[in-house]
């Protein structure tokens, strides 16, 4: 009989403690975890963050029951009572708890190299629900604890990333597989980041909306991030060659739509394909700075061999620095401001001057939170590029925080200067 690919183990992710709640910690356990399961094809169906009270994490618990087949539940498994993990589940599964001999051994073992005695309060963590398989912990005091009961699959690990990861790799995710090669639901779970720069996420659906309106495996899930657009593609299958077969084909089709302005794949962000670009046509960059603090320059230089075409980067937040490093007319700033088109573009050809280079790039703008006016909000931003026979500036009202205006900025000049080099920005 063939195989069902959409038939596959659901899991839900249960983080415990009052710091998750209050923000105090992020829960990057969740996120992990999720990758490590996606990897082995079981899908994460919920998550869930509960504090350190037995009452909710009880009613956490019997919700997840009944909605999936795989519980993990990361944090709560310390030595002081707040930490009610363990006696929570082992309170609703109707199981008593019974001391581990061999956790007991290890806690000694432990307590004797740092030349202390065992606290009372440490011997909980050696009690495990009636028919739970021990996960060895050498990092520290909390074993993990495997259970299965009634056709359901419950994990504890515990909260810290250094002890939880290496207990989830080494020992968690052998007994999962094993479980699900006797179930007959092993499959792989890929995907597959396809990165768009110059559309917004509403104008991307309306593009493939066809594409949408028709997924099932793979699937397609968009997400704005960054001043860019992300389309995640997911697909499932029995073996890595055919989910990687499923999710180009996809990726292909999406590309025949939107063109270039899909600028690359996976974690790479915009300014490996800018540098990408600018070897391949030879050209070198030099860029000048305002409102953007030198985060463009940053960008730039974070790509390995970046000194192949990234020859100046100049910081002018001060009048007197435009003037004095870019040659920018005063009697301009006088006239129009230091935030203006004129500025904007006499700072790219300076900084292309100055840098000996084939671009130049200048950003001038107020990223606030004080500073605007109703002529000049925050947010306003000038950009412009400066080239042989070329010269463009845009203005751009950006919104957010500093860091975001700043961000966005960035983002905006790299997307500017890669459709230069494809030849797809006009001149003015």
């Amino acid at each position: 009989m063939e195989k069902r690919v959409d038939s596959f183990m659901r899991c839900e992710i249960i983080a415990v403690g009052t710091e998750l709640l209050m923000g105090q910690i992020v829960n990057s356990n969740g996120a992990g975890l999720a990758r490590e399961l996606a990897g082995l094809g079981i899908g994460v169906y919920y998550q869930t963050v509960v504090g350190d009270n037995e009452e909710r994490l009880a009613a956490a618990f019997s919700l997840a029951l009944t909605r999936a087949e795989l519980i993990i539940f990361s944090g709560g498994l310390g030595p002081t009572d707040d930490d009610i993990t363990r006696e929570t589940v082992a309170r609703v599964l109707g199981l008593p708890l019974e001391q581990s001999d061999i956790w007991v051994e290890k806690l000694n073992e432990f307590f004797r190299r740092v030349n202390r005695p065992v606290a009372q309060s440490n011997l909980r963590q050696a009690m495990l629900p009636r028919g739970g398989k021990l996960f060895l912990n050498d990092r520290g005091t909390a074993p993990g604890i495997f259970l299965e009961h009634e056709g359901k699959i419950i994990v504890l690990l515990p909260g810290p990333p250094g002890e939880l990861f290496p207990m989830f790799k080494r020992q968690v995710v052998p007994l999962l597989q094993e479980k699900l090669k006797q179930d007959d639901e092993q499959a792989i779970l890929q995907s597959r980041i396809l990165r768009v720069t110059g559309l917004g996420e509403s104008v991307i659906a309306e593009r493939i909306k066809d594409v949408l309106g028709r997924q099932g495996n793979p699937t397609i899930a968009p997400l704005a991030k960054g001043g860019e657009v992300h389309l995640r593609i997911t697909a499932r299958a029995d073996s890595g060659a055919a989910a990687e077969r499923l999710l180009e084909e996809k990726a292909v089709e999406i590309r025949e739509i939107l063109g270039d302005a899909i600028y690359g794949e996976g974690d790479e962000g915009l300014e490996f394909s800018v540098a990408r670009l600018l070897r391949e046509k030879e050209r070198t960059i030099a860029v000048a700075e305002s409102c953007s603090g030198g985060l463009l320059s940053h960008r730039l230089t974070n790509v390995p061999g970046s000194s192949v075409y990234m020859l100046l980067g100049l910081v002018t937040y001060s009048n007197e620095a435009k003037e004095n490093l870019l040659g920018v007319d005063p009697q301009l700033i006088l006239s129009q401001g230091a935030v203006s088109d004129g500025v904007a573009i006499q700072m790219a050809t300076g900084a292309r001057r100055v840098g000996q280079a084939h671009i130049g790039v200048g950003i001038t703008g107020i990223a606030g939170p004080d500073g605007g006016t109703a002529e000049k909000p925050v947010g306003l931003t000038y950009i412009a590029i400066e080239a042989d026979d070329f010269q463009k500036s845009r203005r751009f009202e950006f919104w957010g925080s500093r860091l975001e205006i700043k961000e966005r900025a960035s983002q905006v000049a790299l997307h500017l200067v890669r459709h230069y080099l494809l030849g797809k920005l006009k001149n003015s």
